[in-house]
């Protein structure tokens, strides 16, 4: 039986350049045993989805404790590893944000996603302010003796029009430097899909990238080709169920009213 440790270095493993692990974002036990079962190596959860499927607003609007209980359902019913979202950690400062991990590594997660606007505010955390929040996510896995996959994630591009991102890549590439020596694990840049800005993230970064799958992304192997490491769907894939459970009833219906 593979430990929480053993789970850890088996998700981290799965990061390969050129070779991305694919991450169809769930967001409860349902969904984690489905996926599971059609074959994902790993499992994630993502903020929108569990939010909105729990009746909540994403942004940090549920409770941390209706979080962790749903991480202990997920992780009770599945054998590969689980990272969560974990949005800001919900906290600002630091040993808050290291309890709170720490309450989710006692959960049975292996992974996070943690990001770097400011939940529930304007902006994100200056680059050294971000740098200490990441550390204390880093250190809660290190006194949990669990090698915590840490999915640093900047919303310098979601933050900013297309037409703009290639004013703010110095930003991101700082970003990403600056996380990786807080002790990151992974470097998540979503709404990136211009092809020359990330090849050039890619190229500065000694973390392996996680870019995201929405309906403007470049197509799965032409981002493999530039060497990402992690491909997430985040909420598109309940969107996609929420659009098939509305269709459904709208057929199931469609004959009242008919004489």
């Amino acid at each position: 039986m593979p430990t929480q440790a053993d789970k850890a270095d088996a998700f981290a493993a799965l990061h390969q350049p050129g070779n991305p692990l694919v991450i169809y974002n769930i967001w409860d036990a349902g969904s984690a045993k489905t996926v599971e079962a059609a074959g994902a190596p790993a499992l994630a959860t993502g903020s929108n989805p569990v939010a909105t499927a729990m009746g909540y607003p994403d942004g940090e609007m549920i409770p941390l404790e209706t979080v962790l209980l749903n991480v202990r359902r997920i992780v009770a019913c599945i054998s590969v590893p689980l990272s969560v979202d974990f949005e800001g950690g919900y906290a600002l400062d630091a040993a808050s944000i290291t309890a709170n991990t720490r309450c989710l590594i006692d959960a049975g997660a292996i992974g996070v996603n943690f990001e770097d606007q400011i939940v529930g505010g304007t902006g994100l955390h200056s680059i050294a302010t971000q740098t200490a929040r990441v550390g204390a996510v880093v250190a809660a896995g290190a006194a949990a003796g669990v090698p915590l996959f840490v999915n640093a994630r900047t919303d310098v591009f979601l933050k900013a029009p297309v037409d703009q991102h290639a004013a703010h890549l110095p930003e991101a590439i700082e970003r990403a430097q600056a996380y990786a020596k807080a002790g990151a694990s992974g470097f998540f840049a979503p709404g990136l899909t211009d092809l020359a800005l990330i090849a050039a993230l890619i190229a500065t970064t000694t973390l392996p990238v996680n870019l995201m799958m929405s309906p403007s992304a470049p197509p799965a192997a032409t981002l493999a080709a530039l060497g990402a490491a992690r491909l997430s769907h985040g909420p598109f894939p309940w969107r996609a169920q929420m659009a098939a459970l509305t269709a459904g009833y709208f057929a199931a219906t469609a004959h009242q009213g008919k004489s």
